[in-house]
């Protein structure tokens, strides 16, 4: 499948490998928003790293994402998850949400600037009196150097005992603030290979200011900016990630 940001199977294998727990400190950060009697909602929930452990908490949450391959591993891990398979923007939900969260800077993967504002838009329509959405992006600290090649980036071992690489190209394109990161996904038993698969990798690099404009002309007009999960005060572009925290 040659769509832009889509997990397909090896790439998702080897996140799971990578990432398959959230990071404590962002954890905790998104817990902190959570009150037990909230409807929840996460967009773009993948696997689940966040979601199961606000479902083991006992929190009433409900996640979204348009990978099979992701929301599959989220549901042997978690059968009784309630997630859904779709876009946000086109599915409809029949209540609103007390708190949406999207976490690991995923909003940075809408690098279509018009359509990652309907999409907010469309989150803070989701929202009853007084909800939050919490959300985080990637900055342009995060721009990688030009590669004209693939070149390997990451090496795991799968359960099977065979080798999941991943070879990936960069480019930052400073018009659109857009890093394009194509990678090739090559699975390995010895030398041969196994299945190989391409993915789109795209994302867009926020400067402090840009996305508080954005949010202005949506009406969130509550939000605090951090630099970090301890909420640093944002004041620079320094900072990987910007995590906005925005009340109706």
């Amino acid at each position: 499948m040659n769509k832009q940001n889509y997990y397909g199977n090896l790439c998702t294998q080897m996140y799971e490998i990578l990432h398959e727990k959230a990071p404590s400190d962002e954890l905790d950060f998104y817990l902190s928003y959570a009150k037990k009697s909230d409807k929840i909602l996460e967009p773009l929930c993948g696997s689940g790293r966040f979601l199961i452990p606000f479902l083991q908490r006992g929190f009433d949450i409900m996640g979204i994402d348009n990978s099979c391959e992701m929301l599959e591993r989220l549901r042997q891990k978690a059968p009784n998850a309630n997630v859904i398979h779709g876009e946000i923007m086109h599915h409809t939900f029949y209540h609103q949400f007390d708190y949406i969260f999207i976490p690991s800077g995923s909003i940075s993967l809408f690098t279509d600037m018009n359509l990652c504002k309907q999409i907010l838009s469309h989150l803070k329509g989701l929202l009853t009196s007084g909800g939050r959405l919490v959300f985080a992006v990637d900055t342009i600290a995060c721009q990688c150097e030009d590669d004209i090649d693939y070149k390997p980036s990451l090496a795991v071992k799968t359960q099977e005992g065979y080798d999941l690489i991943a070879k990936t190209k960069n480019f930052y394109d400073t018009t659109s603030k857009t890093q394009f990161s194509p990678s090739v996904y090559e699975l390995y038993d010895g030398a041969t290979l196994l299945e190989s698969q391409y993915m789109d990798f795209q994302t867009h690099l926020y400067e402090l200011g840009e996305m508080e404009q954005c949010l202005k002309e949506i009406g969130f007009d509550k939000v605090m900016i951090y630099s970090s999960f301890a909420k640093e005060q944002a004041i620079n572009n320094e900072c990987e990630n910007f995590i906005y925290e925005c009340r109706l």
